[in-house]
Order: structure tokens, then C-alpha cells, then sequence
């Protein structure tokens, strides 16, 4: 009010405004470029670029709490700690594998000239050096040494070398999260950490060489704007073998073939854990645009979160609707997990302007993992978290889907899927039935039954409980499940 006031008392306030709004005009009018955005200098847009593979790559790190909250409340509460050791676990592998060969084998020198016996395998893999740091550029620029100045590091990249490591890791460890979700509640700890090792360090960096590190998938072809198949059916891949290795939680199916339900012992962890993956997945595609200095990277980053955001919704209400009919019940856990198969669904190619196909594949997507729920309990494959249907199953499809939304040529994304499939799954068996000869992957019966808090860990997550011992499962237990244990 006294703005108002002060205005009309000052004649001249009003005039000024005019005449600068009519001079505006004018030279809109007369020079039409000034009305149009310029871009930023290329220091800024540098800047701009790292902050961005900080800020998603933080956004990502943030998933590996919500993989531990939905496996914590997936599991009986007698192996919930065990949950938050692994997940703390395989973060710290994961990023120290990457670091230190890695990173190397993904992306460094893929597409040289490396000739074994007679033929050109550079394509195939990277580098085998140790270890990963910022370029010489950049350490002379930080250590002020005569002549240094940004332009040298600018002409290098549009980014900080070590913001996109950053942002790379955190992709492989959600990898590996994928796997410990799908086997929880009988993989010995150790075994576990090995095949984490084994995963962060050659398995994932081999397929991300064929394909975001230039490799032969790449070449031909092969669309995964944010890792569909490079990353989440890689996990799912790795945890299926596991769990044909390992087998199923002991009295998970019963001699007639029918499954024992094994509801979550905190659905509120489970849906908690879901919506930090949504708000982290985020970060997961919106940052895989791997730049945030033009006007055009921020209209393509904005389009990739809403149809991120599609994609997810229309998951979680195509489960809810085919729950009853598919599972028996409304289901909440299948609810949740359709959220997550939208999620992983539109992440193959969320890159495109007809946000209704968001809505179509997502639904897709949430169908998928609905009936894969029920065929992996068909099939006696016991996934804890539904790992398998969420990033496996619904991974191959929007892989497959990208062939409609950004032109994709199906016959390779279809081939992508194939060899990446047997490849992980091959490598991933060999390696759990490696461990499971030697070290035994599978934690013995008396510590299954009294849980791996107390049996493995020596402590328990819930001290002021009283533990219930597990019921007797030996008159109906199928004797196959009994073989494996």
C-alpha cells in the first residue's frame, strides 16, 4: 500500500516506467535476437555441468537408503540388521571397486586397437590400469602453476573429471543393490561381499564398456538413456542366477508347490524405501542427460522427470487394479513394486515429448511386474523383494520400448538384451556356484532359522522383542527346498 501510495505522489515514477517499457519494446522490435536466451560462456556452463553430476549423483547415492528401508521391512525383523550391514557393505565395495579398475575397464580407451589372436577385441573392454584421477589440467589448475588457467581444463570436457566418476559410481552400486534385495534372509554375508566385488569390478564395467563406453552394442546402435538393461536387468540378471544357486528361504514353499506367504514385517519401511527410490530416480535420469549448460539440456531434463514421474504413477495403479485378480488380493507390496517397475520401465528412453507413451509404458511395466510375481512363485524361485519382475522383467521391456518412443531399432535392442543377459547371467552363476563350492553361499539351517542377526552378526535389530522361533516346516517342506538346504 505505501509502495502505491509513494508512486503516485512521484509523478515521474510512472513516466520513467513507460518510457522504459516503450524503449523495450522497441529494441525488441528492432533487434528480435535480444528477446531470445543467449548462452551462458563455457566457464559457466562448466560450472554448471559439474554441479549438476554432484547434485543428481548425491540424488542416486540417497536410493542406497531407500534399497535398505524396503529390504529392512521386506524381511522378518530377525534379519533386518544383517540388511543395513550388506547395503552399507556394497556401497563402500562398489565405490572402491569402480575407483580402482572400474571405471578403467568402462570407459577408458574402449574402441582401441587390441588385436588377441589375430582379432580386434578393443571394443570389448577398456583399460586394465589402476586406479582413477583428475586430469593434469585440472591438478595444475588447482596447484596454480605459472601459466595455468581454466582454459586448458575447459578445452579438456564440459566438466569436472571426477564429478562424472562420482556420478557413475553411484549407478553401480545400485546394481548391486538389486542383488541383495533378491536374496536376503539366507546369503552368507562374505559371499555376498565376494560377489559384490566380482559385479562392481568386471561384471557391470563389461557391459558399460559395449555400451555407454563405446563399445560394440554402442555402434550398432544400442539405445539405454539411463540403464534399463545396462544397469537394473544387469541386477536382476546377477540376482536371478543367485537364487537358483542358493535356492529358497527354508518352509518358503510347501511340498504341494504352493508358496507359504511371507508378508513384510514392516510394510511402512517397504513404502518409505519406495519413495525415496522415486525421488532418487530422479537424480538417476534426469542427471543422465550428463549436462545442465544450455537452455536445451534444462527443457530435456524437465521433460525426462515428468516422464519419469508418468511412468511411475501409471505403475503403481495398474498393479493396484490387476492385484486382486492376479495375486488373489489387493496388494500393497505389488503395489509398490509396480511403482518401481515404471520406474525402471521408462528409464531405457524418457527422452521424448509424447508424455502419454510415459503413461502406456509405465502401465506396462506395472503389469509385467504383477505377473512376474506370481510366475516366480509358480516356478518356486523365492525373490524377497520382487526384484526379478521389477528390474529384470520390466527392464527387458523398456528396453524393448524404446524402439517405439525414440526410435530405437528393435532387432538390436533386441540382440542388447540377449547377449547382455547371457553374459551376466552366465558370468553371475559361475561366480555364485564358485562361492557356493568353497565358502558355501548359503547360510547353514540353525542360522537361517534363528535369523542372521543373532547367527551371523551377534546382535539383534530389535533388542526388546522377544524372538519367536521358527515353526517346524519339515512335514510339508518340498523336498527339493529341502535338498537345497
Amino acid at each position: 500500500m505505501r509502495v502505491m501510495q509513494w508512486l503516485m505522489t512521484n509523478q515521474r515514477i510512472p513516466a520513467i516506467l513507460t518510457a522504459t517499457g516503450i524503449a523495450t519494446l522497441l529494441l525488441m522490435l528492432l533487434r528480435p535476437a535480444v528477446a531470445h536466451a543467449q548462452g551462458v560462456e563455457q566457464e559457466t556452463a562448466f560450472v554448471f555441468n559439474t554441479l549438476s553430476f554432484l547434485i543428481w549423483g548425491a540424488l542416486v547415492m540417497w536410493m542406497c537408503a531407500g534399497f535398505t528401508m524396503l529390504e529392512t521391512g521386506s524381511v522378518r525383523t530377525k534379519n533386518a540388521a544383517m540388511i543395513c550391514m550388506k547395503n552399507i557393505g556394497l556401497y563402500s565395495i562398489a565405490g572402491l571397486a569402480y575407483y580402482i579398475i572400474g571405471y578403467n575397464l568402462m570407459y577408458v580407451d574402449v574402441g582401441r586397437d587390441l588385436n588377441v589372436l589375430g582379432l580386434n577385441v578393443g571394443n570389448l573392454i577398456g583399460t586394465f590400469t589402476l586406479t582413477y584421477s583428475s586430469t593434469a589440467a585440472e591438478v595444475a589448475l588447482l596447484e596454480a602453476e605459472a601459466g595455468a588457467s581454466a582454459a586448458g581444463v575447459l578445452e579438456e570436457s564440459g566438466y569436472s573429471t571426477m564429478s562424472d566418476w562420482f556420478f557413475q559410481m553411484v549407478f553401480v552400486a545400485t546394481t548391486a543393490s538389486i542383488v541383495s534385495g533378491a536374496l536376503a534372509e539366507r546369503v552368507k554375508m562374505w559371499s555376498f561381499f565376494i560377489f559384490t566385488l566380482c559385479l562392481t569390478a568386471f561384471i557391470y564395467p563389461l557391459i558399460g564398456a559395449w555400451t555407454w563406453g563405446g563399445g560394440w552394442l554402442n555402434e550398432l546402435g544400442f539405445t539405454d538413456f539411463a540403464g534399463s538393461t545396462i544397469v537394473h536387468s544387469t541386477g536382476g540378471w546377477a540376482a536371478l542366477a543367485g537364487l537358483i544357486v542358493v535356492g529358497p528361504r527354508l518352509g518358503k514353499f510347501r511340498r504341494d508347490g504352493t508358496a507359504r506367504p511371507t508378508p513384510p514385517s514392516n510394510i511402512i519401511s517397504v513404502t518409505l524405501g519406495v519413495f525415496i527410490l522415486w525421488f532418487g530416480w530422479l537424480g538417476f535420469n534426469g542427471g543422465s542427460q550428463l549436462a545442465l549448460g544450455s537452455a536445451v539440456d534444462a527443457v530435456w531434463i524437465s521433460i525426462v522427470l515428468v516422464n519419469t514421474n508418468l511412468s511411475a504413477a501409471s505403475g503403481v495403479l495398474v498393479a493396484l487394479f490387476t492385484s486382486r485378480y492376479i495375486l488373489g488380493r489387493t496388494d500393497l507390496f505389488a503395489v509398490l513394486n509396480g511403482a518401481i517397475a515404471g520406474l525402471v520401465s521408462i528409464t531405457a528412453a524418457p527422452n521424448f515429448v509424447d508424455h502419454y507413451w510415459a503413461i502406456i509404458i509405465g502401465a506396462i511395466g506395472g503389469l509385467i511386474c504383477t505377473v512376474g510375481l506370481r510366475l516366480l512363485e509358480r516356478v518356486k524361485v523365492d525373490d524377497v523383494v520382487g526384484a526379478v519382475p521389477a528390474h529384470l522383467f520390466a527392464g527387458i521391456w523398456g528396453t524393448l520400448a524404446a524402439a517405439i518412443t525414440v526410435g530405437a531399432q528393435f532387432h538390436v535392442q533386441l540382440l542388447g538384451v540377449v547377449v547382455i543377459g547371457v553374459t551376466v547371467f552366465g558370468i553371475a552363476w559361475l561366480v555364485w556356484k564358485a562361492l557356493d563350492m568353497t565358502l558355501s553361499a548359503r547360510v547353514s539351517r540353525q542360522v537361517e532359522e534363528l535369523g542372521q542377526d543373532a547367527g551371523e552378526l551377534r546382535m539383534e535389530s530389535y533388542p526388546e522383542f522377544v524372538l519367536m522361533p521358527e515353526p517346524d516346516y519339515d512335514d510339508d517342506l518340498d523336498p527339493e527346498v529341502s535338498a537345497n538346504t
